[in-house]
This record gives C-alpha cells, structure tokens and sequence, in this order.
C-alpha cells in the first residue's frame, strides 16, 4: 500500500471508531436520583435495544482485544450485565466465555471470593473448572464505579491461577475512582463520565 492510502484508511478508522462512540453514547440514558437520591444511574438498556449501538460496543471491544491482547484465551463476564456483551464478544473471537456470579448462584463445585461493600460484605464465584490455571482471560462488565466486584473478580481468577489480562467496560465513572482498586490490572472503558 502507498502512504497516502494507509493514511485514508486511518482517518477513516478513527473517523468510524468516533462514530461507534458517539453512538454509543446517544444510547446510554441518565437517570437522576436512582436507585436514590444523589445518584445518577447510567442505564445501558438503550444500547441493547438498538442493533447498530450494541455492534458498536462490540466492535470496538474486539477491536481493542485484537490490537492489545491476541492471545486472550477466555472472556470472563460479570453478574449480570457482563452476561450481555461477553458472550457476544467471545463468539467474535472465537473463545470461550466464563461467568463469575454472587455466591450461590452456580451448581457443582466453586470457588469464591469475599469482598467489602460500602455497608457489608459480598462475594462472586466461578465454578472450579470453569478456567484452567495459567489461561489468559480478560474481564468484562458494564460499568466501573467503585471497583470492589471487579477487583473482586480480578482475585478470583488469580485464585484460579489465571493470567489476567486486563478489564473492560462501557463506561467509567472517573470520579470514583474505581480504576485504582483494580492496579495493577489495566482497564479499557469505552465512555469515561
């Protein structure tokens, strides 16, 4: 290919990934003071209902684990909006797909792990052949707020002497910080607020 081509084709790369955002965007819904007063919900459920907005996300998603993380062996979803896009993303990559639920929700034999909520404690679990030790997988789920179910999981899959790759989700909530829990892990976010 000629340089003017290959520099056609990357601005039409980023002129197509911003649009995917921008899609993306349109799609996620506020809503104040839910679940209480002071919070504003970020509703993803726009995005599933629009083909074109649910194939973006994924796009960019697989485009992202193409470039960065070839060999992921196994995508790991979060109870329960990472049962949404995980599955889909896997099957674009031709991996498997594993799901990490709250406790008690899975049969057979599992392993868990505890973590602190802003009043209590909860925990996740996988089931315990659900990934083989030294398997490359990547997390993925909705949103990162505060990061406790996220990094939960993160120590999930180490427990499981998985080799984590990193995290993904749609959005980021920036101000919680969340993505400090998570370190060392790496986190990709599709829409930061």
């Amino acid at each position: 290919m000629i340089p003017q081509e290959v520099n056609a084709q990357l601005a039409m790369a980023v002129h197509t990934r911003e649009a995917k955002l921008d899609l993306i965007t349109k799609h996620i819904k506020p809503f104040p003071d839910f679940p209480s007063k002071g919070i504003l919900f970020r509703d993803i459920c726009p995005i599933l209902k629009d083909p074109g907005a649910l194939t973006a996300v994924i796009d960019l998603f697989e485009e992202h684990v193409r470039q960065t993380h070839p060999q992921v062996e196994l995508i790991v979803g979060l109870d329960a909006r990472g049962f949404l896009f995980g599955p889909l993303l896997a099957q674009r990559l031709g991996v498997g797909f594993v799901l990490v639920r709250k406790k008690g929700k899975l049969p057979g034999p599992t392993v868990s792990v505890a973590y602190k909520l802003e009043y209590g404690e909860a925990e996740v679990e996988v089931q315990e052949d659900a990934v083989a030790p030294g398997e490359k997988v990547l997390l993925i789920d909705d949103l990162l707020a505060t990061g406790g179910t996220l990094c939960a999981a993160c120590e999930l899959m180490k427990k499981q002497n998985a080799e984590v790759m990193g995290c993904m989700v749609i959005i980021e909530l920036k101000e919680l910080n969340g993505v400090e829990k998570l370190k060392p892990n790496t986190l990709f976010s599709l829409v930061q607020y």
